[in-house]
Parts: C-alpha cells; sequence; structure tokens
C-alpha cells in the first residue's frame, strides 16, 4: 500500500515546502510587477523624450518633416503674414510687412499678389474680423490655388523692391523659394504643365505645411510664433514714449459691447518689446502675423501706427523709403509708352471707381466732381481737352451716364482708355512672366542653400496664365497727366496715383 521507495521528507524540509507553498501567490505576483517596470523601462528608452513635452505631437511631426525646423538655418529668422482684400490694401500691408520685418530684424516671406477680394478681413471698426489665424489658413490654401493653376505672381513681380532691400537693413526671401526650402518640397512639380502623380501628395504636403505654420495646432518652440493679436484688441507701437499697454483712445462703445456681445479692450502695445528681443516670440525661427492692414480711424490706427521712429534712424528711413514703391520697370516703360506714343498731348487722368464697394452708391458725387474739373479745365485751355478714363464700368454701360456724354462730346473731349486685350498690355504681361523679378530673392540667402530650388521654380513656375497687370499700368499712365488728376474719394487707387505723381 505504501510505496518504500518514495523519499519522505524530513520535518524541517517539510516545514521549508510549506512556507514555500504559502509565499508563492506573492513571488508570483513580484515577478508580474517587475516584468511590468521592466517592459515600461525598454519601452521609455525607445521613445523620444520629448513626445512628453506639452509640445511633444506638434514638435515631433515637424522635426520628422520640416527638418529646418529643429535647427536654426544660419540663425536667419523670418516673418510671414496674411494679406487681403484688392491690391491696393495688399500693397499697404506690404508695406507694414517691410517695417515689421526691418523692426524685429527678421526676413520678410515675399507673398504672392491674391485675386481681388479673395481674401475678405472682415470689418476692423465693427470688432467683427477673421481671426489671425483663420486668416494664414484661408491665405495658404489660396496660394496653393495660384500656384497648383499657374497664375501664380509675386508682389516682388509688380513692385521694384530692388532699392530698398540694397539700402536698408531689410531682408527679403520669395514665398516659393521659402515653401520649397522649408516644407522640403519640389514646388516645380506643381508648377509643372505636364500632369504628374505626384501632384495630389505635393497639394496634400502643401496644406499640411501650412496648417503647422499658419499656428492651427499653436505655436511650436524654437519653429514657430503665431501672433493672435488683431485690430480688436492690439494697436502696434514703436519706440513711443507712451506706456507700452496703455489703452487706446478707439474703443468699442456700450451699444456695440451689448448687441454683439463683445468685451473687447484695445490696447497699444510695442511690437519690439512684445515680439522682439528676450521675447518668447523672438526664439522662434519663424513669425507668423494675421493681416497687417491698418488706416486711420477716429483719430487713431486701426492695427498699426507707426509713421515715426525718432530713435532708430535705420527705422526711420526704411519709413521713409516704403511710402512710395514703384512699379518694376516694364510697367512703368508701358505706361510711358502709352502716354507719348498713344496720348501725345498733355492730358487729365480720370480715375472712376464705380461698382466695387460703397462706391456703386455714389456715382452722383463721382461724375459731378469731375466735371467740376473739366469745367475748370474747358475755361482755360484749348480743345478738345484730352482724358484718360480709369474705370470699372464697361463702355457699354456707359450710356445714359456722364461718361456717356463725354464720349459723344468730341467736340470738347477726346477720351483714352485700355482694356487687358489691347497689345500693349499683353506683351508687357509676356515680359513680366519671363523676368521673374519675385525669384531673385533668396537664392542664397540665410543658409537656405535654394540656388537649384530657385532655378527650377524659374523655369518651370513661370505664370502659364498671363498676369492681370492692366490696373498697374493704368495707374502708371494717371500719373503722367500733365493736366491733373481726379480720382474718386475714398478710394485706394487714387490714394496710390496721388503718391506717384
Amino acid at each position: 500500500m505504501f510505496n518504500l521507495n518514495k523519499t519522505i521528507p524530513t520535518p524541517k524540509l517539510w516545514s521549508k515546502k510549506k512556507s514555500q507553498q504559502r509565499r508563492s501567490p506573492f513571488f508570483f505576483l513580484s515577478l508580474f510587477l517587475l516584468s511590468l517596470v521592466f517592459l515600461f523601462f525598454l519601452t521609455f528608452t525607445s521613445i523620444p523624450k520629448s513626445l512628453f513635452s506639452s509640445s511633444s505631437s506638434k514638435t515631433t511631426a515637424l522635426s520628422l518633416q520640416f527638418p529646418h525646423c529643429e535647427t536654426r538655418i544660419s540663425g536667419e529668422k523670418f516673418l510671414w503674414y496674411a494679406p487681403h482684400s484688392g491690391f491696393s490694401n495688399q500693397l499697404s500691408e506690404f508695406k507694414n510687412a517691410l517695417l515689421m520685418a526691418g523692426i524685429l530684424n527678421r526676413t520678410l516671406i515675399i507673398p504672392p499678389i491674391l485675386s481681388h477680394h479673395a481674401i475678405a478681413l472682415g470689418s476692423c471698426p465693427k470688432f467683427r474680423v477673421q481671426s489671425p489665424k483663420e486668416i494664414r489658413v484661408s491665405v495658404w490654401d489660396h496660394v496653393i490655388e495660384l500656384i497648383t493653376s499657374g497664375r501664380y505672381v509675386s508682389m516682388a513681380d509688380i513692385i521694384d523692391i530692388s532699392s530698398v532691400l540694397s539700402s536698408s537693413h531689410v531682408r527679403a526671401i520669395d514665398f516659393r523659394v521659402f515653401v520649397s526650402s522649408w516644407c522640403g518640397l519640389d514646388l516645380d512639380l506643381a508648377c509643372s504643365k505636364e500632369p504628374n502623380t505626384q501632384l495630389t501628395y505635393l497639394v496634400d504636403s502643401l496644406k499640411q505645411c501650412g496648417s503647422l505654420l499658419s499656428g492651427v495646432d499653436g505655436n511650436i518652440d524654437r519653429c514657430l510664433f503665431a501672433v493672435d493679436d488683431d485690430c480688436r484688441t492690439t494697436v502696434w507701437t514703436y519706440g513711443n514714449d507712451e506706456a507700452d499697454g496703455a489703452l487706446d483712445s478707439f474703443q468699442p462703445n456700450e451699444q456695440l459691447k451689448k448687441k454683439k456681445k463683445i468685451s473687447y479692450v484695445r490696447r497699444r502695445r510695442d511690437v519690439y518689446k512684445a515680439l522682439g528681443p528676450g521675447s518668447k516670440a523672438d526664439s522662434a525661427t519663424v513669425l507668423a502675423f494675421g493681416t497687417l492692414f491698418t488706416a486711420p480711424y477716429k483719430g487713431s490706427e486701426l492695427y498699426i501706427d507707426i509713421q515715426k521712429a525718432p530713435r532708430d534712424s535705420n527705422i526711420q528711413s526704411l519709413i521713409k523709403k516704403i511710402k512710395f514703391l514703384p512699379f518694376v520697370p516694364e510697367i512703368i516703360s508701358a505706361g510711358k509708352q502709352f502716354a507719348v506714343q498713344t496720348v501725345k498731348a498733355p492730358f487729365l487722368c480720370a480715375q472712376l471707381r464705380l461698382l466695387d464697394g460703397q462706391f456703386k452708391n455714389h456715382w452722383e458725387a463721382t461724375f459731378s466732381g469731375l466735371k467740376q474739373k473739366l469745367d475748370s479745365l474747358s475755361q482755360t485751355g484749348s480743345r478738345p481737352i484730352h482724358v484718360f478714363v480709369m474705370t470699372d464700368l464697361p463702355r457699354g454701360n456707359w450710356t445714359g451716364n456722364y461718361l456717356g456724354d463725354l464720349a459723344k462730346d468730341s467736340t470738347n473731349f477726346k477720351l483714352y482708355f485700355m482694356n487687358e486685350k489691347d497689345s500693349l498690355v499683353m506683351e508687357t504681361a509676356k515680359k513680366l512672366a519671363l523676368a521673374g523679378h519675385g525669384l531673385r530673392f533668396g537664392s542664397s540667402l540665410g543658409g537656405i542653400k535654394s540656388t537649384d530650388t530657385v532655378a527650377k521654380l524659374q523655369k518651370h513656375c513661370a505664370p502659364h496664365i498671363l498676369p492681370d497687370i492692366l490696373l498697374f499700368i493704368e495707374e502708371t499712365i494717371c500719373s503722367c497727366g500733365s493736366l491733373g488728376f481726379f480720382g474718386t474719394a475714398g478710394s485706394t487707387i487714387a490714394d496710390n496715383i496721388e503718391i506717384m505723381r
């Protein structure tokens, strides 16, 4: 009944075995916990430490896809912004961008000319505007459309900034050159007339890069600082004696606050103190503004109030230089050619804005002002009076109004005008497309090795569709009117022509 061969444990061994059996649940639990700790340690050491920071996912994604974000490009820092509305507003913003870049010692990313009113800001006086983030995203999407449709024209293709850059401390780089280098994309593929399978991927990558640089996911340390202050809360100043952070004279009234349920307070802030050396913004390679549009309103400026810099001679000089930025030589030459070879006589320029926005409601006042100007010339000069007419009203709609009356009165008046199909306009547009002035900026800037990039862009990214340059030639012609100039009240186009004259 018993197995005599089985070893019977001694009491001591039996006691030890019983003790081991009692401790075995804790023993295995300890082993399990130790295994978990060991596994976590191995996993932790394989994960980049940046993933555990507050901006980890953004920083990691950016460093993998856009390596320029991780290391400063030879110390170069950039500024980009989101223009809007028509050309005159965009030119005004461009001047402000040059000024901001000069003050903050950043390289300005030169934007394209956006399609007329493709991007709308809203109303600063009514405190109803797109946020800086929203307008940056909208502009970026529209720029992609301009590139892929072959309609991209740089602001520097039209406006000559060579003298400003050569004689001041401002630096600039073409948007396409910057994006090609920064986003690591062959942007020339998007410009190619030949269909290519990579276009969809390239557009998606551009949108992703644009989303990051627009600040959709917030700021990214050492890479991006997105300025979210706009005209509802901020008036940027520079070097004034006034207290930084003081209330601006223009504030939303109580009725507007109740009606719109807003609580905005507008403060005057020194842009150099807020975004310059020593600030969080200064450590970022890219500083992204929203719109840089400003205008006088109720004794204040809507967004930027920097007319003087008495303590900074370099910026004071820059302010004077950007007051008037000429068109590129091809446009100036075309305007002078029309005045000399087509008009061939002293003439008055009449800039009549009749269809856009508020101006469609003020025909009577505009025509009345022109009539007074012409009546004055009729009393002192010979006839017919030569008049160059610059207007957005098509000739087919002149019948029944003062323009139609002038056209009929060939004894007293001889009218001149242009359209986008005129040979002079077409030839000048072709010259501009070949010149590629904008791409000359940034070929060897800030350590970005973009010489090859620029060569590719120059080859493939000339506009497939000739740029619309009628407005610019017309403004140049108006600047040559030796009998004077009549402009539509409140028109920024008229203001530009007055500066040119």
